[in-house]
């Protein structure tokens, strides 16, 4: 069988996302992009919806794509280098910057600059259902700005990842919201997120196959914008780590982040979403010493909330050039 020949089944009654996923071992989620893609037919008729009621005994073709590939071209790009030592790496990533190779975008990624000055641990993450990722931990989305950490070596991989699911690190992050804040102290979240039953490559509340997340969410600044909303610049402290959770949290808070296009709407001020990863807290995976990153907050974030007619806290400026500090975590999970 050839990448292009498609899986056949014999239907069972229910959901056609659900029956297929039962079916081919495919996860659920991967379904359904294939179903809204037009990869899946029914008795040989293409079926776009994912809720499709099959009666059972239908034929069902799925035509997988075929699987990324494990070589991808390193690329000369500049890299904002804020810690590397023979173990990991860690960089300010530039808005626009997607973290891996997926379907449909070989090129111009992190994974391709990284390529470009070093050899990155190969894994069977290769041909892993996101797409290949040697030494990625953790993801920023592409609009996202900010620290991330990148494994060099596969015993590195490993224990940096422990890490992050163990919640032995702290994350924080900057935000620019328009809505209706109006707190003065900090607000925590909790509320599961989950995937969105109709609009599948988006996050909710709820959703379906929801997972806990919490949120804290302290207010550095805010002021009114003029025209009936209030605007606030966010320290963001995630406990968990859900797909879109910042974003998705300050959606249900009635504060979306300023120019997502996603989760709230288009900003004259800044042409993406204004979310910055600002710091992230670590055990180093050889020495267990905290690293304590710290990447400045960029000019466009901040040129916008100052556009907004908003003033710069003392917390956002101080500091910002001191990006690598030794310090103990005191706090698992935060």
């Amino acid at each position: 069988m050839t990448v292009q020949d498609p899986l056949l089944f014999t239907a069972v009654a229910g959901r056609l996302d659900a029956a297929l996923s039962d079916l081919s071992g495919v996860s659920r989620s991967q379904v359904a992009q294939l179903i809204e893609a037009g990869q899946v037919t029914v008795d040989g008729r293409a079926v776009l919806k994912t809720s499709f009621k099959l009666r059972g005994g239908e034929q069902l073709a799925l035509r997988m794509p075929p699987p990324p590939s494990s070589h991808v071209a390193p690329e000369n790009v500049a890299l904002d280098v804020l810690y590397e030592d023979e173990h990991l790496i860690a960089l300010n990533k530039p808005p626009g910057m997607v973290t891996h190779p997926a379907p449909g975008v070989t090129s111009g990624t992190l994974v391709n600059a990284l390529l470009g000055r070093m050899k990155l641990p190969e894994q069977a993450e290769f041909d892993a259902e996101g797409g290949y990722r040697p030494g990625i931990v953790h993801r920023l989305d592409k609009d996202t700005s900010g620290v991330i950490v990148v494994a060099k070596t596969v015993a590195a991989h490993a224990r940096l990842s422990e890490s992050f699911k163990d919640r032995e690190t702290r994350k924080v992050y900057l935000a620019l919201v328009a809505g209706q804040w109006k707190a003065e102290q900090r607000v925590s979240v909790d509320a599961p997120i989950g995937r969105h039953p109709v609009q599948r490559q988006r996050m909710t509340v709820g959703g379906s196959h929801s997972r806990d997340a919490q949120t804290v969410f302290v207010p550095l600044a805010h002021h009114p914008d003029g025209h009936g909303r209030v605007l606030a610049l966010l320290r963001c402290e995630p406990r968990t780590g859900r797909t879109h959770q910042l974003r998705v949290h300050l959606q249900h808070l009635g504060s979306p982040i300023l120019g997502d296009k996603v989760y709230g709407r288009e900003s004259e001020v800044i042409g993406r979403q204004a979310l910055h990863a600002w710091q992230l807290t670590l055990p180093h995976p050889v020495t267990g010493e905290a690293l304590h990153l710290i990447a400045p907050p960029p000019d466009d974030l901040l040129s916008a909330w100052v556009a907004l007619g908003g003033e710069l806290p003392p917390e956002v400026l101080g500091g910002a050039a001191d990006h690598l500090r030794a310090d103990d975590v005191t706090e698992s999970g935060v």
